[in-house]
């Protein structure tokens, strides 16, 4: 198992955060996502799954499919994906930063891999510090993503 997390801070409430990360239909408008194509209907809570368009580092599409094993709104949210080999579990934190940074959110997002057959262990054993890195950089750009949309500006994530 390998586990990547990054932290950010984002000027907005929590219960803000917390609407645009689970406002599946509005991702692509918000330019989080490319279209959403959800494959349960009802409200958002455990058992919800859609699939979006993720890009990749070498400029190619794969498309993911994701759902939701928890949701504690607006503080947890905790996600599962299944690759090629590899099962993920992407859990995000959100928690008020305290008094000094009043109407802040700390973010955190961390993935965790599971290699659940040969070639996905085999895959982590030779690639797992390039994976690692890759991994971290799409959090970021997730975790930047988020905090543009719900400031309003594109410069929205600070080193927490």
């Amino acid at each position: 198992m390998s586990t990547v997390a990054v932290t950010g801070r984002i000027e907005a409430h929590a219960v803000d955060v917390w609407r645009l990360l689970t406002d599946l239909p509005g991702r692509a408008r918000r330019h989080l996502a490319g279209p959403v194509e959800l494959l349960t209907s009802g409200p958002f809570g455990p058992g919800t799954s859609w699939r979006e368009p993720r890009s990749q580092p070498d400029g190619g599409l794969l498309v993911e499919e994701f759902c939701v094993v928890e949701a504690v709104p607006p503080r947890r949210l905790v996600l599962v994906s299944s690759g090629v080999g590899v099962d993920y579990r992407i859990t995000w934190e959100l928690r008020g930063a305290g008094r000094r940074h009043h109407g802040c959110t700390l973010a955190s997002v961390t993935l965790a891999a599971f290699p659940v057959d040969p070639y996905g262990r085999v895959a982590a054993l030779f690639l797992g510090a390039l994976a690692a890195r890759a991994m971290e950089h799409a959090l970021r750009t997730d975790l930047a993503d988020l905090a543009a949309a719900v400031e309003g500006c594109s410069s929205a994530v600070r080193a927490a």
